[in-house]
C-alpha cells in the first residue's frame, strides 16, 4: 500500500511542477525569463528554443534582454518573437535585443487570472485522476487478496488525505499569482 501512496505522491507532484511551469508563462507586469521560455527560433532548418541560442537576462523589472551568441540569427529572433502569442515587439540595437514589457491594462489582467484559473482547474482534474487510479489499484489489490477491506478503507482515506493536500497547494499557487497579476 506504501508503494500505491508514494507514486501517488509522485505524480500530484508532477501535476503541481506542471502547474507552476505553465504560470510561469503567463504575462505579469514584470518581466521574466519565463516569458520567452517556450519560443523556439528557426536556426539552420531546424527549430531550435531561444535559450539555447541566446543568453537571456532580466536588467530591470519591465525589461528583458536577450543577448544571441550568433550574430546571424537576430532576425529570426525577432521574428518569433513577434510570432508568439504575447504581444511583444523586440526593439534590437545589433548587439542585444531589448523587450520591453508594457503595464498591463485591466482587461488584459482579467483574461490572464481567467487563464491561471484554467490551469489550476485542469491540475485539480490530473490531481483527481492520479486519485482514482490510485483508489482503482487499491481495489484491485484488494480483489486480489494482498489487502483487507480495512487496509483498503485507510488507503482510500489516506490518498484522499494527500489530494486535499495538493488541492490546497494549487488554490495557494493560484492566489499568489492572481496577486501577481493583479498588482500595479
Amino acid at each position: 500500500m506504501d508503494d500505491v501512496l508514494n507514486e501517488c505522491r509522485a505524480k500530484m507532484d508532477k501535476a503541481i511542477t506542471s502547474l507552476e511551469k505553465d504560470l510561469t508563462k503567463l504575462r505579469t507586469g514584470r518581466a521574466s525569463v519565463g516569458l520567452v521560455d517556450g519560443i523556439t527560433v528557426e536556426y539552420y532548418g531546424t527549430m531550435t528554443p531561444l535559450n539555447q541560442l541566446a543568453s537571456i537576462s532580466i536588467p530591470d523589472s519591465r525589461t528583458i534582454a536577450i543577448q544571441p551568441w550568433d550574430r546571424n540569427v537576430f532576425s529570426g529572433i525577432e521574428k518569433a518573437i513577434m510570432k508568439s502569442d504575447l504581444g511583444l515587439n523586440p526593439v534590437s540595437d545589433g548587439k542585444l535585443i531589448r523587450i520591453n514589457i508594457p503595464p498591463l491594462t485591466e482587461e488584459r489582467r482579467k483574461d490572464l487570472v481567467k487563464m491561471a484559473k484554467k490551469y489550476s482547474e485542469d491540475a485539480k482534474v490530473a490531481l483527481r485522476n492520479v486519485r482514482r487510479e490510485a483508489n482503482d489499484t487499491l481495489k484491485k489489490m484488494k480483489n486480489d487478496k494482498d489487502l483487507t477491506e480495512d487496509e483498503m478503507h485507510k488507503g482510500h482515506e489516506e490518498v484522499q488525505k494527500i489530494t486535499d493536500s495538493f488541492v490546497i497547494k494549487v488554490d495557494q499557487i493560484l492566489a499568489e499569482k492572481e496577486k501577481e497579476i493583479m498588482e500595479f
